[in-house]
């Protein structure tokens, strides 16, 4: 690939040497550069190209790490990753020992926070920027925003505390609006005039001088103010981020990449927190993206001019949840769906397309899904509520006090639950078996797609109270596709005549369990292997099966303290069992990127090392 320009960017200073001219071409360049790099590794893709130029024009202007740069959601960070020195890298994007995916201080100082959860980027400004007014430090704060991020609660938190801080800029990302052809023009003129440096002086000047002219200065101020309200009023129909005390500024064209570096290096010397409004094409340049930008949003590695990539392959735990949720809802019209901003991430747009009435995206506010659930709930539906484990972590209070209080009957249905290939440490789905269980919610974990349309059919016949179904990313293995589903809460997939120990998992960490007792076996050892579908509460009989083994192992794609392995072995020692007990579990929750496989070598959840496990127990 010929890149010239950027060729000659390795830290951000090299940026500032190029010409106005070149940088849209080094814009073009960088957007062709990603679209080679993530079609080989995956990742993150729609939004990066809609972010090109508006990162290009920050670090144009900006001096980071002295500023800071805080990306919500840090997925749209490739190109500053870029600019900042890693691009020799980017062939190792979320690969184990390669850079991140998201933005990270351990990785580089140009990472003001890590960022793989939505709506922080605001509240962590805000306190760094406070910080910096506390220490007399130089630097501005930039906390670059997605739209999607303003679907969730906690944006608003931040917004209601900005104050005063004439170092705090917000920039919101709007890749959803477009700006008419009858305001754009007003727009683009009044952009100009507000972010000229001469205006801060102007405006300061005037309120100073008004505020100190007697009886009649005050009501000058407020009538002017006033009318410059109504004007934005009926050019953009809100001045909620006015009110709340930033000054705004937009909407701005997010893909002209001089204009908003010139715009970036006036408002160098802001007088009070600023808003701008930055319209973006989310794809940009790349036509599939900028059509389906939903199923380009997180992609597996693809061919750039072959078919467009989805989310899922063709079959997965996710599809075929959504399938048959379609399938349960057609026959039942109390049954609902509700995510997260993930309809396609979690296979729930075969129920949008079929009951479209009967479906809620409500945005990246899992709080709010969870709490609107209990409110359907409480009146005779069925919510679904489909959302990635690591997701739902966030919304822990309201599954303990707006669902399970009452009781009401909401399932779960819990995508990417386990370890998670290539987002590294803020996305791995190891909690959910832990505080599902600590409060009481009953939990099944399918190990193929029999299982999982048997627990959906479960669940949702005659719900009792809230229930979580939980599966894996991505698509069923042959092993454990081949148990099929017995519908009992727990089985035995491998028994020996006079076995020494038994190895027990659930969830895909079965077919490790498999391939361990095989190992065992070459070497002599006799193992069982048992799996269980329902992991909380632990089935009837399931204690008394396992308490005549002298040694038991335990594997579980969860994190050990609290874990599915811990109620096991309390309640075999409530039994009266004494023998010997190997929990295998997630000790490290700073869980790098990497693939399944790699993660489960390094947390000694793969096949090699439980075996090895059951070995030493048993020497």
């Amino acid at each position: 690939m010929d890149t010239p320009l950027l060729d000659k960017i390795h830290q951000p200073e090299d940026l500032k040497k190029l010409s106005t001219a070149q940088l849209a071409p080094l814009c073009e360049e960088i957007r062709s550069f990603l679209l080679e790099s993530v079609a080989k590794t995956g990742g993150h893709l729609a939004s990066n190209l809609g972010a090109i130029e508006l990162t290009v024009a920050l670090h144009r202007a900006l001096d980071t790490p002295v500023d800071k740069i805080v990306f919500d959601v840090g997925h749209q960070c490739y190109t500053h990753k870029i600019l900042t020195g890693r691009r020799d890298r980017f062939d190792t994007l979320r690969q184990l020992g390669g850079i991140s995916g998201f933005p990270n201080p351990r990785e580089s100082e140009h990472d003001a926070f890590i960022a793989g959860h939505g709506n922080t980027a605001l509240s962590l400004a805000l306190g760094m920027a406070r910080a910096k007014q506390l220490k007399g430090e130089p630097g501005q704060v930039y906390a670059v925003i997605g739209d999607g991020a303003f679907t969730g609660g906690m944006v608003y938190e931040g917004l209601n505390n900005i104050d005063t801080l004439d170092n705090l800029v917000v920039v919101l990302n709007d890749n959803k609006m477009s700006i008419s052809k009858n305001v754009g023009a007003m727009a683009r003129y009044l952009t100009r005039l507000r972010t000229d440096p001469e205006y801060f002086r102007i405006k300061e000047n005037v309120q100073i001088f008004l505020d100190a002219v007697p009886v009649i200065g005050t009501p000058i101020r407020e009538l002017l103010q006033h009318g410059k309200q109504t004007l934005r009023r009926s050019l953009y129909h809100s001045t909620m981020f006015e009110e709340m005390g930033f000054q705004y500024i937009g909407p701005v064209d997010g893909h002209d990449v001089v204009s908003l570096a010139e715009m970036f290096k006036n408002l160098r010397h802001q007088t009070a927190p600023l808003f701008i409004h930055v319209v973006t094409t989310k794809g940009k340049g790349y036509r599939p993206a900028e059509k389906n930008p939903g199923e380009f949003h997180g992609v597996s590695s693809f061919t750039p001019d072959g078919m467009d990539p989805d989310n899922a392959p063709d079959e997965s735990f996710s599809t075929v949840f959504g399938q048959k949720l379609v399938e349960l809802g057609k026959k039942d019209r109390r049954i609902c769906a509700i995510t997260a901003a993930m309809k396609y991430g979690t296979g729930l747009q075969y129920f949008h397309h079929a009951c479209p009435e009967r479906f809620f995206d409500v945005g990246m506010a899992e709080q709010h899904a969870v709490t609107f659930a209990a409110g359907l709930a409480s009146e005779g539906m069925v919510p679904v509520v489909g959302i990635y484990s690591t997701f739902l972590q966030r919304s822990y209070d309201q599954i303990i006090h707006d669902v399970n209080l009452l009781k009401e009957n909401v399932v779960f249905a819990v995508d990417r639950a386990g370890l998670v290939p290539g987002d590294g440490e803020t996305h791995q789905g190891v909690y959910d078996p832990a505080f599902f269980s600590q409060i009481g919610i009953p939990t099944l974990s399918p190990a193929n797609y029999a299982e999982l349309r048997f627990c959906l059919e479960k669940l949702l016949a005659a719900p009792k109270g809230p229930a979580a179904v939980r599966y894996p990313r991505g698509a069923e293995s042959r092993q454990l596709a081949a148990l099929g589903c017995t519908g009992r809460p727990f089985d035995f997939p491998l028994q020996n005549p006079s076995p020494r120990a038994v190895l027990v998992s659930y969830g895909s960490e079965t077919e490790d369990a498999l391939k361990a007792c095989a190992q065992l076996a070459q070497a002599g050892i006799l193992c069982d292997c048992c799996k269980l579908l329902q992991i909380y509460p632990l089935p009837d009989g399931l204690v008394e099966a396992l308490s005549a083994y002298p040694a038991i192992l335990f594997a579980e794609e969860c994190i050990t303290r609290g874990g599915i392995g811990e109620h096991l072995l309390f309640a075999l020692q409530q039994a009266g069992w004494q023998g010997r007990y190997v929990h295998c579990g997630v000790e490290n929750t700073k869980l790098t990127h990497a693939t399944v496989p790699q993660l489960k070598t390094l947390l000694g959840l793969d096949a090699a090392a439980l075996a090895h496990a059951m070995k030493e127990s048993l020497t």
